[in-house]
């Protein structure tokens, strides 16, 4: 690396002008298997890196990668447009508009949340930017009404099963820690955030004299991959005025099947919806959507209007006659996603997408009933879509979580399988997320040989 920041930077600092431009045949030579930068590549780079695509890959999420995905990311990459108002790239503005209200429907959303019902979506790159926004909505909507001195008053709710992003969020835009409420989940609820518990710590923040702000239901938490009853969060978060946001990071790509789309019930009750296409829907990082009920609460938080950024021309009623996405977003400046997106709906379409999540699911389901047969592990969490979570039983294990922890260890240390850990109740569980784009049955099934061994060994150890 020293050597070729010598060969493309001079003594003095300054950019040496023959490495301004460069050849087609230069290039090509530079994309050569042969040529000496990729092969530092290969030596530096790919070996020090945890593929998420690779089938020994359970840990997390998924990340998902495809050919088509890949495909629109260089069309992304390569028309290297930046539509943040409509004039500056306006078939990027108008794909995305489109892109958002197919998806939206295949997953089953309600009307309201799209651009057709009057609502709307936007891409963003990741769950943590659609929460920082939508929580940016939420407070300018109630400071409006309470003034802005109300910010210390604002209260967010969450259990401990929700994604940690909501409280780094509810940090970026000025709620007190304070005034987080992580809301305790437990096995009897199947670790989901009961409307009953929620009720009960809003009461009390209003008898308080605080003012409930924000509630999140989450489709497919981290951990457990559990799912939050929307409907009834739905109506608790209705009864004081609260923003809800259905945060269906992973498990949301699951609704492109019929049989998945009831985990969504109460979704019409959302202010907002996000799902990363990134995560299980065979789009390439980065690519989250964002659905909203109110485009006007979302642009009110983020818009900016100076004078060199305005359209000319309105649709005659005084309103902006096309979508700025800068205002729907963080960042000015934003990428061309929704031809990345449109690219894979486009390549797969449903039945290729709804089969491509049937295929995990079932491996998983394999793997739940194959893994709850066996008397020395039990499943900690029912499985809902394709993450698995199980642990050595402690009457075969001695200290459990040590044991656990050592067999995790060693499943990861023998390279031929990576995956990652969750805590609930105090206890160690392992997680196996099945998600890979390439991710048959056979590598579950390999996977599940692996843990038998590994088992085995670290057992035998404890017995000595």
């Amino acid at each position: 690396m020293e050597a070729f920041v010598h060969r493309t930077i001079s003594a003095d600092g300054s950019v040496c002008s023959s490495n301004l431009s460069i050849s087609t045949t230069q290039l090509l030579e530079l994309a050569s298997a042969d040529s000496p930068s990729i092969r530092r590549i290969g030596w530096h780079i790919i070996g020090g890196i945890s593929n998420a695509v690779d089938t020994r890959t359970f840990a997390y999420f998924p990340m998902n990668a495809s050919a088509a995905g890949f495909a629109g990311e260089m069309l992304s990459v390569g028309l290297n447009v930046v539509p943040f108002v409509w004039a500056a790239s306006p078939a990027a503005a108008e794909l995305e508009g489109v892109v958002m209200d197919w998806v939206g429907r295949l997953l089953g959303l309600p009307q309201r949340l799209l651009f057709s019902g009057g609502g709307g979506g936007v891409l963003q790159g990741s769950t943590c930017e659609a929460v920082v926004c939508t929580l940016a909505a939420a407070r300018d909507r109630a400071l409006a009404r309470l003034g802005h001195a109300a910010i210390m008053k604002l209260v967010v709710y969450a259990s401990d099963q929700t994604h940690v992003t909501f409280q780094k969020g509810a940090r970026l835009v000025g709620i007190p820690p304070s005034n987080f409420r992580v809301v305790p989940t437990s096995a009897a609820s199947g670790y989901g955030l009961a409307a009953d518990a929620v009720r009960a710590a809003v009461d009390r923040d209003v008898a308080r004299g605080l003012v409930p702000l924000y509630l999140c239901a989450t489709v497919g938490t981290t951990g457990l991959g559990v799912v939050d009853p929307v409907r009834e969060l739905g109506e608790e978060a209705r009864r004081h005025g609260m923003w809800l946001h259905v945060d269906a990071a992973y498990a949301g790509s699951a609704a492109i099947c019929p049989e998945f789309q009831g985990y969504l019930d109460g979704a019409e009750l959302a202010d907002s919806v996000s799902m990363n296409p990134h995560k299980w829907f065979l789009t390439n990082s980065d690519c989250c959507c964002l659905w909203v009920a109110s485009p006007r609460a979302l642009t009110s938080a983020l818009s900016t209007d100076p004078e060199y950024l305005k359209n000319v021309g309105t649709d005659g009623t005084g309103n902006p006659a096309a979508i700025d996405y800068k205002d729907w977003q963080i960042s000015l400046s934003r990428r061309f996603r929704a031809i990345k997106l449109w690219v894979v709906l486009r390549r797969y379409g449903a039945v290729g997408l709804r089969a491509h999540i049937r295929r995990h699911v079932a491996a998983a389901k394999w793997f739940e009933r194959t893994v709850a047969a066996d008397e020395r592990f039990e499943v900690v969490a029912p499985r809902k879509f394709s993450l698995v979570c199980f642990r050595l039983r402690a009457s075969f294990a001695g200290d459990a979580d040590d044991v656990n922890r050592e067999l995790l260890a060693a499943v990861n240390a023998s390279g031929r399988a990576f995956m990652t850990h969750f805590v609930v109740d105090g206890k160690f569980v392992i997680r196996l997320a099945v998600g890979g784009a390439m991710a048959e049955m056979q590598h579950v099934m390999d996977v599940w040989e692996l843990l038998q061994d590994k088992a085995e060994d670290v057992l035998q150890r404890y017995r000595l």
